[in-house]
C-alpha cells in the first residue's frame, strides 16, 4: 500500500443516542444529543468541520442520527447532501453501528473512528492523532490523554481516569484502525465501552483477574496493559498519547455541555 494510499482515512462517526430520552437532548429541547447547540453550533457539525479542514480524512461516514432528527437539523442534512457524506441508520448500540459502517468500507482502508459529542475535536487534534498512527508499525491505535495534562488545563473537568503506574490516562473517543486486522479490535472497543466508568471492571473484562490485581497495586503500566490486549487478540495495538487538554472531554451530561459552552467562548 502507498503512502499516499495509507494518508487517506474513511472516518466513522457515531452520531445515534445511547439511550431514548438523553438528558443533554431533553435539557436542549432536540431530538438527539448530537444536534444539540454548543454555543449557537450543534455539536455534530463541529466534529465535521474538523474532519473536513482534516488533511487526512479523505471520506466521512455517519452511523446517525435518526432520520427524523435530520429533519430537525437542516444544516445537517444540507451538509450531507452538499458534501456527499454517507449516512447509514444508527443501530441499538455503538459497536453494531460500527460493524455495519465497516462493510461499508473496503478491506484496505484505514479506519478513523470518533463520536459526534466530541465537540471540542479540531483538525489539529485529529491530524496529530492521524500522523502518530500512520507511524506507529501497528494494528490500531487509541486516543489517549494523561490526566494530569486535563487536570492542568481544565481542573473543572470531570473524567473516568484509568490509574496505571506511570501515571493517569483518560480516553478520547479516537481510534484509528489501520489495516483488515486492526479492525479485530471492535469486539474490545465494545468491552471498553460497556464498562468505560468502572476502571476495574473494565480491566477484569480485558485482561484478567491477574490484570485487575495489577490495577489495584498500582503495577499496571500503560505499555504492559496494550502487550496484554496485543497478545490476546493477536495483533499490535499502540497508545497515541495526545498533548490536547480538550481531546479529553466529550458532552456525556448537561454539566459537559455547559463547561464544553465555556471553554469555547474563553477561547474566543
Amino acid at each position: 500500500m502507498t503512502e499516499k494510499k495509507l494518508s487517506q482515512f474513511t472516518a466513522i462517526v457515531l452520531a445515534g443516542d445511547r439511550h431514548e430520552n438523553d438528558p443533554v437532548a431533553v435539557d436542549a429541547g432536540v431530538s438527539c444529543k448530537a444536534i444539540t447547540p454548543i454555543d449557537g453550533v450543534p455539536m455534530l457539525l463541529r466534529v465535521l468541520d474538523a474532519l473536513k479542514k482534516s488533511a487526512f480524512v479523505k471520506t466521512v461516514v455517519l452511523c446517525g442520527p435518526p432520520q427524523a432528527s435530520l429533519l430537525d437539523c437542516p444544516e445537517l442534512k444540507q451538509k450531507i447532501e452538499d458534501e456527499k457524506l454517507v449516512w447509514l441508520a444508527n443501530l441499538d448500540s455503538p459497536s453494531k453501528s460500527v460493524e455495519a459502517a465497516i462493510t461499508t468500507i473496503a478491506d484496505d482502508e484505514p479506519i478513523f473512528l470518533t463520536t459526534a459529542d466530541h465537540a471540542l475535536l479540531s483538525s489539529e487534534i485529529v491530524d496529530y492523532f492521524l500522523t502518530k498512527s500512520l507511524h506507529s508499525s501497528s494494528d490500531a491505535c487509541v486516543g489517549l490523554v494523561e490526566y494530569a495534562t486535563i487536570q492542568k488545563a481544565l481542573p473543572e473537568v470531570k473524567r473516568t481516569v484509568i490509574k496505571l503506574r506511570d501515571g493517569g490516562v483518560c480516553g478520547c473517543n479516537l481510534f484509528a484502525f489501520m489495516n483488515n486486522n486492526g479492525r479485530q479490535l471492535i469486539p474490545f472497543w465494545r468491552q471498553v465501552e460497556q464498562s468505560r466508568k468502572r476502571p476495574a471492571q473494565m480491566i477484569s473484562g480485558i485482561l484478567g483477574v491477574w490484570g485487575v490485581i495489577l490495577y489495584l497495586l498500582g503495577k499496571l503500566s500503560l505499555d504492559n496493559a496494550l502487550a496484554k490486549v496485543s497478545r490476546r487478540l493477536n495483533l499490535t495495538v499502540k497508545a497515541v498519547l495526545l498533548p490536547y487538554p480538550q481531546a479529553g472531554v466529550d458532552v456525556d451530561t448537561v454539566a459537559d455541555r455547559e463547561l464544553v459552552e465555556k471553554i469555547l467562548k474563553k477561547a474566543d
